[in-house]
């Protein structure tokens, strides 16, 4: 690919009205987190990779609510497909030993891939990231599994053939831009299976994998350097820590030199970072950092065959982590797992275009939005509610979708109120530190409702 096919427009900036930085911490803490990030509130989190073929772990449950002692020998994430059959007490590997043999070796399913992915249309799936309301995506590079979805230049010392022969990488970044979204690339720069081929049993044993040599560092490095000259990204998203020996700061501050309106996560663990992010994990109170929540439809990143609807958020349950999520200044990175052709199963489908339905009637009060001085209130009837805030309006997003009359507490309003959704305003009624709103019998859409107060309105103190 072509590096200068890519435009120039989105991730760049002005240059000359940035300062520059220099390849020292206290250089790199200058930079800010761009205001497209802080406004763009959703994106969406592709990992695809070799292990997309097998597709199969155990729907264990959601990280976080399965006991670390038995997670790796029953682990969830498809995307970890290489480590778990490496351990012989784990359900993927009878999993494995049985549908393709015990000695078959994971990287013959590169043939597999490679042939699926020339069906993959990339321009599907920016239309479709688009609709849901997503204003960037960030897509897997290279996972742990040290094969990368973009033909290298810089190859594998340790094995031949651990790239696509398609610019997958370049592909979905020229879709996604021509959509008018931002890119982001994310790169396991801690782990990588073919480095050190250790298993991974315990919590413990993933830091402790992490490969701390100058050999790695310098491929880990060059690969840094490739995406970002190749591709142009907006967002560095690199994953479970990073070489020691690397070069960080003269990346970062090449990096954020060029590309002024770009930013970098907290997982290279370093001494800078623009964002942090937590999996399968949100915040009670607005941390002192951006963040941005990483997480699966259901239990694993990459595409697992034997997930059901039972082991996947419902549309109620998405929408309503999103809420809470912007309500608390953070982002969504929503993942799907896509299988090895592109295509993408009818209950994820389901789920982002439930989303896009959703977002269609109600973006307004999640896009370019602020915290409100509250978060949450309830309702008379203990319904949960949230706040965003634009401008002179205040967002009132609750969640249980209330038909009729319906009472906010700790609230008070003397401006308009409109229903997202809905025509004409709302009729209020001041009752002492709570406000009762006569909502219209016809609200568009499903899940939660959004009112908008405007001008005139506080909170109760």
């Amino acid at each position: 690919m072509n590096r200068r096919t890519f435009s120039l427009s989105l991730g760049v900036g002005a240059l000359s009205a940035q300062p520059k930085f220099t390849a020292d911490w206290n250089s790199l803490r200058r930079h800010q987190v761009p205001a497209w990030y802080n406004d763009a509130k959703l994106g969406i989190f592709i990992h695809w990779g070799l292990y997309s073929v097998p597709a199969w772990a155990p729907p264990t449950g959601e990280l976080g609510k399965v006991d670390f002692s038995k997670w790796f020998a029953n682990n969830p994430y498809a995307e970890w497909y290489l480590n778990s059959i490496r351990l012989k007490e784990s359900q993927t590997y009878r999993h494995h030993a049985k549908t393709y043999g015990e000695n078959y070796d994971y990287y013959n399913f590169a043939a597999t891939f490679h042939r699926e992915t020339e069906k993959f249309r990339p321009s599907e799936w920016a239309r479709l990231f688009k609709s849901t309301g997503a204003r960037y995506a960030v897509l897997t590079t290279k996972h742990h599994d040290g094969f990368t979805l973009w033909p290298s230049r810089v190859p594998n010392p340790r094995r031949k053939g651990l790239s696509t022969k398609r610019d997958l990488v370049g592909d979905l970044t020229n879709a996604v831009r021509a959509e008018g979204m931002r890119m982001g690339l994310y790169y396991s720069g801690g782990l990588d299976w073919t480095f050190n081929n250790t298993p991974v049993a315990t919590m413990r044993q993933v830091s402790e994998t992490v490969i701390h040599t100058e050999e790695y560092a310098q491929y880990a490095d060059a690969h840094w350097r490739e995406l970002i000259d190749r591709y142009q990204p907006s967002i560095l998203w690199n994953d479970i820590g990073y070489p020691r020996q690397g070069k960080l700061p003269e990346i970062f501050s090449s990096y954020y030199n060029r590309f002024p309106d770009g930013l970098i996560n907290n997982r290279f663990t370093q001494d800078h970072f623009d964002i942090t992010t937590p999996e399968y994990a949100t915040h009670a109170r607005i941390p002192e950092k951006k963040w941005e929540t990483c997480r699966g439809l259901g239990f694993s990143f990459g595409y697992n065959q034997v997930e059901g609807p039972e082991h996947v958020m419902a549309p109620g349950k998405l929408i309503g982590l999103l809420i809470d999520i912007v309500a608390r200044n953070g982002n969504l990175l929503l993942n799907i797992g896509p299988k090895p052709d592109g295509s993408i199963s009818a209950i994820q489908l389901d789920r982002l275009q439930r989303l896009a339905d959703w977002m269609k009637i109600n973006a307004e009060a999640i896009h370019d939005t602020a915290p409100a001085a509250v978060q949450e209130s309830k309702t008379s009837a203990g319904g949960k509610v949230s706040f965003t805030k634009k401008g002179d309006s205040l967002f009132a997003l609750l969640h249980d979708r209330p038909a009729g009359k319906v009472i906010i507490e700790n609230l008070f309003v003397e401006g308009a109120v409109t229903a997202l959704g809905a025509s004409g305003n709302v009729k209020t009624t001041q009752q002492n530190r709570a406000v009762a709103f006569d909502l219209p019998e016809r609200i568009d859409g499903e899940h939660a409702l959004v009112l908008k107060l405007s001008n005139a309105w506080q909170f109760a103190r």
